[in-house]
């Protein structure tokens, strides 16, 4: 009896052919893409079955349905979540805090004391964990002071202020050190070029830095000689679009009189731009207060070596002297 043959030809590949049963013929540009499209309308069809059945109870996705996504955070910026992991109410958002050569020194047994360095440390490390962004301007004077050094030797006063220039790079590079002792990452930038220790300063990677929440240093003033570092404090605070300039100092803030001579002194809880220059109140030279002034920008005087005194005042509460601006906030006075 005679077998049908199947409806389609079959031609075997004789063993003389050029290609043997186990090769393969590879893939052509054509085959490739047009596999590529096949997983991507998987992957795109596995996505929306997962959606749909996500949101199939009631029509709506989890994160409409108790306002918040992933791990509890809220689904539109600035909204607080459900579960109590938004941020808490901070006055500032953004903070430049100048710190005196002479608070870095300490009880002056050295040009730098380390215990005081890591109390900045932890204390601008508990605030960053907050999402508040810190940029930081150091002085010199515990090491050298141009405008004291000036004329002697023969030793003009640019000079002097490049040398004291100097001495604030290396009080910057002695906290970065301290900072990222624990854990801080930080930068230094300094006015004039010194690539092998430090970076140029320049304004948008300054900014990208904080935004990344880097600690940045600014060192070396504004680069510049005949102006302080509290200039260059006011003047980075407006190019970074800092909130406010935190000055810490060896006293508790601003008084009517030098509490060292006089104990009856009183301490201004805030004060006014007018009153600082109309007074002749030593809190900052009269550019940086202009300066700060001119682009409202309020200043915070207050005791470096209180501890706590750091975070308090950078998260904005009640800590020293106000200027330019007022204590009302949703944050509580201390």
């Amino acid at each position: 009896m005679a077998i049908p043959l199947p409806l389609t030809s079959y031609s075997p590949i004789s063993t003389s052919s050029s290609i043997s049963r186990t090769s393969f013929v590879p893939l052509t540009p054509r085959h490739r893409n047009f596999f590529s499209e096949q997983n991507f309308s998987r992957r795109e069809l596995i996505s929306c079955s997962s959606s749909s059945s996500s949101s199939s109870n009631n029509g709506s996705t989890p994160e409409s349905m108790n306002g918040s996504g992933l791990n509890g955070q809220s689904s539109f910026p600035g909204m607080p979540s459900f579960d109590g992991t938004s941020k808490p109410p901070v006055k500032w958002r953004r903070v430049l805090l100048k710190v005196s050569g002479e608070a870095l020194a300490g009880d002056e047994e050295q040009n730098i004391d380390p215990k005081v360095t890591m109390a900045i440390a932890r204390e601008v490390a508990a605030v960053t964990r907050l999402g508040i962004e810190v940029a930081i301007v150091v002085g010199g004077g515990n090491i050298f002071r141009g405008s004291t050094w000036a004329g002697c030797s023969g030793l003009d006063r640019s000079s002097a202020d490049y040398i004291g220039m100097l001495a604030t790079v290396m009080n910057a590079i002695f906290l970065q050190a301290t900072m990222e002792s624990i854990g801080i990452p930080t930068r230094v930038q300094t006015a004039f070029r010194m690539s092998e220790v430090a970076e140029p300063y320049i304004r948008r990677r300054a900014i990208r830095h904080l935004e990344k929440g880097r600690v940045v240093i600014f060192a070396a003033g504004t680069g510049n000689p005949f102006f302080t570092t509290d200039t260059a404090a006011a003047l980075r605070c407006a190019e970074i679009n800092a909130e406010v300039v935190l000055k810490a100092t060896n006293v508790d803030g601003v008084f009517d009189d030098d509490p060292k001579r006089n104990p009856n002194a009183r301490l201004h809880e805030s004060l006014t731009y007018q009153e600082v220059t109309s007074k002749d109140l030593s809190v900052m030279d009269m550019t940086a207060i202009t300066l700060c002034q001119e682009n409202n920008i309020p200043v915070v005087v207050f005791n470096l070596s209180e501890p706590g005194n750091i975070a308090k005042a950078i998260k904005g509460e009640r800590v020293g002297t106000l200027i330019g601006g007022t204590w009302n906030s949703t944050v509580a006075a201390t």
